[in-house]
């Protein structure tokens, strides 16, 4: 029956497959444009599609565990956006949100990692061999990939909203602008505002003061600081003067490197959750259009 439908229809079959991969490519043209010369408006829809879009799916599917995780995520990310989009900010709102945002990178960071081995185990066939159902087995990897994928977006996401407000309320003059900004002191870390002291070495192996990085244009900032500016942030300019920032200098030890592999494959999966279903839901709009099947 289906096949005497389809007789005849490779040349449909064929332009259809070319409007897919067609739509994909203008699509990430026009996406790609309009991040560059509109990133705030790009920015803000994508990060409305990716906190609404799957709460809405989950509320009709029922799914009430992501719904109270997602509550109490959603509620505490406010409460730290409301804090960093004052213009006057508090001096210890930076910090605050620092470590907010970077306990959401690591704790999904963690959670992505144990969602893939457990679905290893799964794959391999090792689950087997536990006292478990291996479909609760999967469940749960699946689960916890999915956590540590979405969250680790929005937290990004998030990060760099706040990072925006703060970084325009925390303006520094480089000595070559017109405009009355406030000027960096040599011993202020300009993310996060706050005075920087240099460890004696009783001090340092104490672990009482925190350890800082100077980047190749000579600033000064706490090593807590710049890397939650570059990892979590997505910023890879100096935020004091926009030199660039070399990733590589700063992040020597290998094992802290996946963190940014990690950083750039939630940047595609945005694109995957957020505009792939929009592509594919105008690719069926035009199929209905042309009578194509």
């Amino acid at each position: 029956m289906i096949e005497e439908k389809h007789r005849g229809h490779d040349l449909m079959h064929a332009e259809m497959i070319l409007i897919l991969f067609a739509s994909i490519g203008v699509a990430q043209v026009l996406l790609f444009l309009w991040r560059i010369k509109h990133r705030k408006s790009y920015q803000a829809i994508t990060l409305l599609g990716m906190w609404i879009i799957p709460f809405y799916l989950c509320v009709r599917l029922s799914f009430w565990r992501m719904i109270i995780v997602w509550s109490i995520f959603s509620i505490i990310t406010l409460f730290v956006m409301f804090k960093a989009t004052r213009k006057k900010l508090h001096v210890n709102t930076p910090r605050i949100v620092y470590r907010w945002f970077l306990w959401i990178y690591q704790a999904s960071y963690a959670l992505g990692i144990i969602g893939y081995l457990v679905l290893l185990l799964v794959f391999t066939g090792l689950g087997l061999l536990l006292p478990v159902n291996p479909d609760v087995i999967l469940e749960t990897g699946v689960t916890l990939v999915f956590y540590g994928v979405y969250y680790g977006v929005m937290g990004r996401d998030c990060a760099e909203v706040c990072l925006d407000y703060m970084s325009a309320a925390m303006t520094y003059t480089t000595g070559g602008q017109s405009l009355p900004k406030i000027e960096l002191a040599s011993n202020m870390c300009a993310v996060c505002g706050q005075r920087i002291v240099l460890p004696t070495e009783d001090e340092s192996n104490s672990g009482k003061i925190e350890w800082t990085y100077r980047l190749g244009c000579g600033h000064l900032f706490h090593e807590f600081c710049i890397r939650g500016w570059c990892i979590i942030g997505k910023k890879q300019t100096c935020p004091y003067c926009q030199e660039k920032v070399d990733l590589k200098k700063i992040f020597k030890n290998p094992w802290e490197k996946p963190h940014i592999l990690f950083g750039q494959m939630l940047d595609f999966l945005r694109y995957c959750v957020v505009w792939l279903p929009v592509i594919l839901a105008l690719v069926q709009f035009i199929y209905y259009v042309f009578h194509l099947e």
